[in-house]
């Protein structure tokens, strides 16, 4: 999504962050500005210098007053120098900090649907880069862009005092750098634009790589994914080189034009102080004030490139700052004193946002009643929204129809931090984060000292990892980046231990136990089933092992729930259930029969193999 803004609308947003440090801003300003004016001010003193040096009785005291003046002038423009960098780089940081803080809180609140649609590069270079650019701008950029403004309005005037007939032919040089100017931005601003968002897609590369880094060597796809990456950072390249090219024409015609001018300008002046119109020491300090001008008029050229820059900067920031959190707090929220998690989906509807029009709703229709205390099971084949249907308990993804409630409170008249206390989740898909295993597992924990410790303990035996005291720091140990240094299962019951410490009314499991093997499936089980008494709980089953947790079982057909009842009952009576059962993999089936009673087997026996039974298989099982 590109933004249309035009430079000031753009520049502008940042007013209210830059409000706050005006006065500094502005005594930065007054610094730089009287630096400029110092520096003015010296071809003056030597205007003085070589009009009374050249005049009959000029003495050697004029040269020790005039040298004395310039060091004074030199040494005040240094000090100018000096306090304007001291009043802007503090207030500068300090807003950019805020800024960065405000991006990440506002990250942490928007939907997850928005961060399905978002590469993780490009909001990493918007949080660190383009902020990055933001403060430089802010601290640098503005001040001298006005500053140097002003000290070529400031000169051109003095000049003019001076000669007006020479300044006249120096100012002639403005116009066609006006009219270049106009299309510089234009052309600058797009390429700008494009540079960076080509930064976002390649950081976004690196850190996919980074990632799955064991995917790619695994299957020797490393040279493939280095090509891919040379192609896009010879894209990156070529736009950084097309952009400095344009920057160089710029600063090529700002430069030429204004030495082309002063080259005019010296013809015409030695003939004027030939002629008597105009003193040596006026001619002196014109072309003396002339260069001292066009120092910052070639910086004008890369100030307003900094200025484009910035201002595609704070668009890219703004697009993100700008997208509505469509998942939020209700007006008046409603309480849960005393939770006991009865759990109920009524006529729940879902589509994804990006889904196209002609397509179904995932879940059509879902209607489910979990007791308080209760375990339920939900099977279906893959792909039939098990995980999806998951995900709308906490408020990931909200209803598109129908309503989900906890003892009889529609989840939207919670607010999200008391939902989030109430439910607790472990995702398929584990995630860990860069921090010791003490810190993962009580993520979702308020408690501290001593109940800390027995909560962390508890938690540990009951998802069957207490590997983590074995770890080289024990439970202080880093695990690395996303868990990675660890193995899947792991992993697994790490995240399942992190959703247990959470004192959860309402668990949700997304097949916590598939990692695992068989003899620590079944440890990790009969845990479960001690600490499950009072907490209602939606696990999502692959394996006949889960399914065995559960006190009821729901099958999700088709987007909505074709059958609810006890492993047993579905098995005898629902053949939709005897296949999915039965699509379990080969080696889980022959995991099972291994350690199953022989009562199980029998059960057991009456699946299907692992494919969809033909019609007349499904008569006979009738």
């Amino acid at each position: 999504m590109k933004n249309q803004n035009t430079l000031w609308e753009s520049l502008g947003r940042l007013y209210p962050h830059v409000r706050p440090i005006i006065p500094r801003l502005v005594l930065g300003l007054l610094c730089a500005l009287g630096a400029s004016v110092m520096a003015l001010a010296i071809p003056q003193v030597l205007r003085v210098l070589v009009n009374d040096a050249l005049a009959e009785g000029g003495s050697a005291r004029t040269v020790w007053i005039a040298s004395g003046v310039v060091l004074l002038l030199g040494v005040l423009e240094a000090t100018f120098v000096a306090l304007r960098r001291q009043f802007v780089i503090t207030p500068a940081t300090t807003v950019e900090t805020n800024m960065r803080t405000s991006f990440y809180r506002h990250l942490q609140n928007l939907t997850v649907e928005f961060h399905d649609r978002w590469g993780s590069g490009q909001l990493l270079s918007r949080a660190m880069s383009d902020l990055n650019l933001m403060r430089r701008w802010m601290a640098f950029g503005l001040i001298m862009l006005v500053v140097t403004s002003l000290t070529v309005v400031i000169g051109v005037v003095i000049m003019f005092f001076m000669s007006w007939v020479l300044a006249l032919i120096f100012l002639a040089a403005a116009v066609p750098l006006i009219i270049y100017g106009y299309y510089f931005r234009a052309s600058y601003s797009r390429v700008s634009r494009k540079s960076q968002d080509q930064a976002g897609d390649l950081a976004t590369t690196v850190e996919e790589s980074v990632h799955g880094i064991r995917v790619l060597k695994a299957f020797g796809r490393s040279r493939e994914a280095l090509e891919d990456f040379e192609e896009q950072a010879e894209e990156l390249r070529q736009t950084e080189i097309f952009k400095a090219r344009s920057l160089a024409n710029f600063s090529m015609i700002v430069t030429l034009l204004p030495e082309l001018a002063l080259g005019a300008s010296l013809v015409v002046g030695i003939m004027l102080a030939a002629g008597g119109d105009v003193s040596i020491g006026s001619l002196v300090a014109f072309f003396a004030t002339a260069a001292a001008v066009a120092g910052p008029v070639e910086f004008i050229g890369p100030l307003l490139a900094m200025t484009f820059t910035a201002k595609t900067a704070i668009d890219r920031h703004y697009e993100v700052m700008e997208s509505e959190n469509t998942i939020t707090d209700p007006a008046v929220p409603v309480h849960l004193g005393e939770p006991r998690g009865a759990l109920v989906f009524d006529a729940v509807h879902f589509r994804y946002p990006d889904a196209p029009q002609d397509a179904g709703d995932v879940l059509d229709g879902i209607d489910l009643t979990l007791r308080a205390g209760e375990t339920m099971a939900l099977v279906g084949v893959t792909g039939c929204g098990k995980s999806t249907l998951l995900q709308l308990v906490p408020r990931l993804y909200d209803v598109t129809g129908g309503s989900i409630s906890i003892d009889g409170v529609d989840l939207r008249e919670l607010t999200l931090g008391e939902l989030r206390t109430l439910v607790a989740v472990a995702f398929e898909d584990t995630t860990l984060f860069s921090s010791s295993v003490r810190d993962n597992v009580l993520m979702g924990s308020d408690a501290t000292g001593a109940e800390a410790d027995r909560i962390l303990a508890e938690a540990l035996e009951v998802a069957q990892a207490q590997f983590a005291h074995d770890l080289p720091e024990g439970l202080d140990t880093l695990i690395g980046e996303e868990g990675l240094s660890l193995s899947g299962g792991q992993r697994q019951r790490i995240a399942l231990a992190r959703a247990i410490a959470a004192r959860p009314t309402v668990l949700v499991l997304d097949d916590p136990l598939s990692a695992l093997d068989v003899a620590t499936e079944e440890r990790v089980s009969e845990a479960l089933r001690a600490v499950l008494t009072t907490t209602t709980t939606l696990i999502v089953a692959h394996r006949p092992s889960t399914v065995a947790l559960a006190d009821r079982v729901a099958l999700l057909q088709d987007g909505r729930i074709s059958d609810v009842g006890t492993h047993s009952e579905l098995l005898a009576r629902n053949d939709h259930y005897r296949y999915v059962i039965a699509s379990l993999d080969d080696e889980e089936i022959a995991q099972l029969g291994r350690t199953a009673q022989p009562a199980d087997r029998t059960a057991d026996e009456t699946a299907h193999p692992a494919h969809e039974p033909a019609h007349d298989d499904e008569e006979a099982l009738a």
